[in-house]
């Protein structure tokens, strides 16, 4: 049976066929979707989306890529939305945040601003995070260690076993997805297959990432059954035990999960 799995569903993209979306993710047993927001555009959304749909969380957060566009005072609006949240079930924590390394032309100084204010509003509301981390492993570490978030995910994880190690240490788990499922991706799979059981969580990252049987296409949280099957072969687990263990990870970093029906 599988059930209570942990994914990103990006409300950017979970438009008119949602209903659809979750229904068919429910047919294979997937029971739990986070649904992190990306800029102030889309912070009434996803709390929106969240309490529309069964087994959802949201989280609030300005994501590194849309920095350039944000101004200064939706760091102000972002406070303000997490404190009309507080006591709210279906609120998970602040993202998706974080730093981008690859996407050329981002404005990196302000990045890191935005990423460190949002960081020490984490600490101050003792709210998890969930983070993008692209070719930035050392300086997400970094803020991590000046602020030091109560707990949280690093996604789509693809650093070195030294950096997961650092995370870990810091109460994040590692989130991996549709791209443990391309067997070229070997340090990936390494990672996969070694990390021990408390680190990993599962997520689509929907509608990117696609696994390699969609490669190129829209990706949903109905492909993380077969995603969850390549990584607990890599793992020499059952799917149930690879889905039970990943259960407790998402529940102790982002608890506003164990609390969905």
């Amino acid at each position: 049976m599988w059930t209570d799995t942990h994914l990103h569903l990006d409300a950017s993209e979970y438009d008119s066929d949602r209903a659809a979306v979750v229904q068919h993710a429910r047919e294979l047993h997937v029971t739990r979707f986070v649904l992190p927001a990306v800029s102030a555009f889309n912070f009434d959304t996803v709390k929106i989306l969240a309490h529309q749909t069964p087994g959802a969380v949201y989280c609030l957060g300005i994501h590194p890529v849309f920095v350039d566009k944000a101004h200064e005072n939706d760091l102000l609006t972002l406070k303000q939305k997490i404190e009309e949240s507080i006591g709210d079930a279906k609120f998970a924590g602040i993202g998706e945040i974080g730093l981008d390394g690859f996407v050329p032309g981002l404005d990196w100084e302000k990045q890191v601003r935005f990423f460190h204010a949002q960081l020490k509003m984490a600490r101050d509301f003792d709210l998890p995070v969930v983070m993008h981390v692209r070719k930035a492993q050392d300086p997400v570490l970094k803020g991590l260690r000046i602020y030091k978030p109560r707990s949280g995910i690093a996604h789509a994880f693809n650093g070195s076993f030294q950096q997961a190690e650092h995370f870990l240490n810091l109460n994040m788990c590692l989130g991996f997805g549709g791209a443990c499922t391309f067997t070229r991706a070997l340090q990936l799979r390494r990672l996969a297959s070694a990390l021990p059981e408390h680190a990993l969580v599962l997520e689509t990252d929907g509608p990117d990432i696609a696994p390699e049987w969609i490669n190129k296409q829209r990706n949903a949280p109905e492909h993380l059954p077969r995603i969850a099957q390549t990584i607990a072969e890599l793992r020499g687990l059952s799917l149930q035990e690879l889905s039970q263990q990943t259960e407790v990870n998402a529940q102790r970093v982002l608890p506003a999960l164990a609390l969905q029906g």
